[in-house]
């Protein structure tokens, strides 16, 4: 049987040859399989502001594309009039400016696309469906936000973020054509999210992939990604309480904004959910005409492997991996793949809304590219562990109540394992940030069963100097707030530890110093502001501020991680009280989360791999 499972697929407008194998000899295979595919027609000449402009380098594309970046008081007036429901004019404005650019929605429906949302574990799902079909020989594209440390990772091809090259190419074609539009049809230049969602569609266009794989920013109804018309299927993975003051304040608001990607007549798929969100997914797909399932248990799906072994770590994983399945076979389904069964009649769907659930999609017998696929995924920033000598860095971007749950679980499953492997002293370091509306306090909370030794709070800086990586200039928030923020979190982190009158710390308060304050520092680029400690006073020396990444890394680190560069601003904190403990620790573990932001500040500096065109290292993903 699995020796007929690389069949050539029946359509006239997509040829797969037999040519792909299991394993890594398959994937090496697979890159060399013959692809017939669509033909497009596309104007792909650069304009005549493109041609003036042949020097300009990639990171010229990133500072123009940050100047498109919305400020802090221009994002709290739109989260207003989203609040008082003034959206009916973001689809609309996102059309105006993909005609500007130089396409078509029609065109746009010929990406094949797979478009999926949820509030976690959306980027993940897309991860796995980007390499199952790329198993299959495809050519995949895969939009996807927030990026780590560069923003070409937002948009990839066949696994890989776009070339710096391709990028900077690109981004100069479709800049320049809504830069030259902007007059004569009296329009603006799109906020920074729309025109890297443009640059996506017009990269994937340019480069003729088989299908793209969209991941949605926030929301669904009214997000810039919901111009896609025609997807060959829609997915949702895991509901919660997230964006509060875009999508609503309750899990059914944000569920029927989620449900907003479905589309009359296209197949949907959703995780188990909540009973409320599950009830208005169900209203929402009525409505629209769009069909939506239940996904079953990864266990349901059978395969001669037996158990699943899957690339992303954490038992929440399986609910995504299960999702994934679905949307790729369903896409292999559309195009006529002979290796499965057609579509379900939909007499189903209806009989399974009645009941008020989705109808559960039955699991099948798996494919060596799915099962390959699903062991393979990887996925930066989630799940993901670093081992440097005596450190272990514990990477995970989870910012909500569901992720962080996930997280902690994950977190003391591997540290356990690692510690008992151990010998002598080990310290466990918490590194956290959150941003925005979060309630830090609510996801401090969960994180208080690890029982770290030291809570080190930062905000998403690299540096307190001026930060030479244009990637992650952001102008979204101000820098005050910045700091602001990442002293309510430490403030919260001491209050929860007060209310445990202070019993999981072994070691006395100690002095540090001083009450940390905000200072000016005018002689410093863009008047950044420093942490300072202007005098002494007895604080909890297990809860530590530092004023960026690298200053709060380098304390943690203590100088035993060599791959860390030296700060250039307060070189001698890392003497500040608990680094005798540090420093005599055989096993230091490091859970960093909290931010997606903060996750890609600490692998750009830990990580140089990640600022190049080479494939980072990542071990026990």
């Amino acid at each position: 049987m699995m020796a007929g499972l690389y069949r050539a697929l029946p359509v006239a407008r997509l040829i797969i040859h037999r040519s792909l194998m299991s394993g890594a000899e398959g994937e090496g295979a697979g890159r060399k399989t013959l692809i017939g595919a669509w033909r497009r027609s596309y104007n792909t000449a650069p304009t005549k502001a493109a041609l003036r402009l042949p020097s300009m380098e990639y990171q010229d594309a990133v500072q123009a594309l940050n100047t498109l970046q919305t400020n802090a008081s221009t994002l709290e007036q739109i989260r207003r009039e989203r609040q008082l429901g003034r959206t009916q004019g973001t689809l609309e404005a996102m059309k105006s400016f993909v005609y500007r650019a130089g396409m078509t929605i029609e065109e746009l429906d010929q990406l094949a696309i797979i478009h999926v949302t949820g509030t976690k574990g959306k980027g993940s799902t897309c991860a796995f469906c980007e390499k199952i079909l790329h198993n299959y020989g495809l050519k995949t594209g895969f939009y996807s936000s927030p990026h780590l440390v560069q923003v070409r990772e937002r948009i990839r091809i066949n696994g890989k973020p776009i070339s710096r090259e391709l990028f900077t190419k690109y981004f100069w074609h479709v800049y320049n054509r809504l830069d030259e539009t902007k007059d004569t049809q009296s329009g603006t230049m799109p906020a920074y999210f729309r025109f890297l969602t443009i640059l996506a569609f017009h990269i994937f266009l340019h480069e003729k992939v088989d299908l793209a794989i969209i991941e949605v920013g926030i929301g669904g109804a009214y997000d810039c990604t919901n111009i896609i018309r025609r997807p060959v299927v829609c997915g949702v993975s895991s509901l919660g309480i997230d964006h509060v003051s875009i999508l609503g304040d309750t899990m059914e608001k944000i569920a029927w904004q989620k449900g907003g990607i479905f589309k009359p007549g296209v197949p949907a798929f959703t995780v188990p959910q909540p009973s409320g969100p599950m009830a208005v997914l169900i209203e929402r797909a009525k409505e629209i005409g769009c069909f939506l399932q239940l996904c079953p248990d990864l266990e349901d799906f059978q395969s001669e492997e037996g158990k699943l072994s899957l690339g992303l770590a954490g038992e929440h994983q399986k609910s995504n991996a299960s999702l994934a399945l679905q949307l790729c076979r369903t896409w292999l389904q559309h195009h006529h793949h002979p290796d499965f069964p057609p579509l379900r009649d939909s007499v189903d769907f209806v009989e399974g809304y009645e009941r008020q659930r989705p109808p559960v999609s039955s699991g099948f017998y798996l494919t060596t590219p799915m099962i390959d696929g699903l062991h393979k995924t990887e996925w930066l920033g989630r799940s993901q562990i670093l081992k440097r000598g005596p450190l272990t860095y514990y990477i995970d971007g989870a910012h909500t109540i569901g992720s962080i749950k996930a997280c902690v679980k994950w977190f003391r499953e591997r540290s356990l394992k690692e510690a008992k492997a151990a010998r002598g002293p080990m310290v466990q370091v918490l590194l956290f940030n959150t941003t925005g509306e979060r309630d830090a306090a609510a996801l401090l909370k969960l994180l208080m069963p690890c029982q770290f030794d030291f809570a080190v709070f930062c905000p998403n800086l690299l540096d307190v100097v001026q930060n030479p990586n244009a990637d992650q200039k952001n102008y979204t928030v101000s820098l005050e707030n910045m700091l602001s923020r990442c002293l309510e979190n430490h403030r919260a982190w001491c209050k929860l530890t007060e209310v445990k009158h202070d019993h999981l710390w072994s070691l006395p308060c100690s002095t540090l110093e001083g009450k940390t304050t905000l200072v000016k520092k005018g002689d410093l680029d863009e008047e950044m502001l420093l942490l300072h400690e202007p005098e002494r006073e007895p604080i909890t020396a297990r809860a530590l501020v530092f004023p960026c990444i690298n200053n709060a890394l380098q304390w943690i680190t203590q100088g035993r991680d060599p791959n860390l560069q030296l700060s250039l601003a307060n070189p001698h904190n890392v003497q500040l009280a608990g680094a005798a403990t540090l420093k005599e620790a055989s096993t230091i573990q490091i859970l960093i989360t909290g931010s997606l932001h903060l996750v890609g500040g600490c692998l750009k500096l830990l990580d140089q791999s990640l600022s190049q065109n080479r494939k980072p290292v990542c071990e026990g993903v």
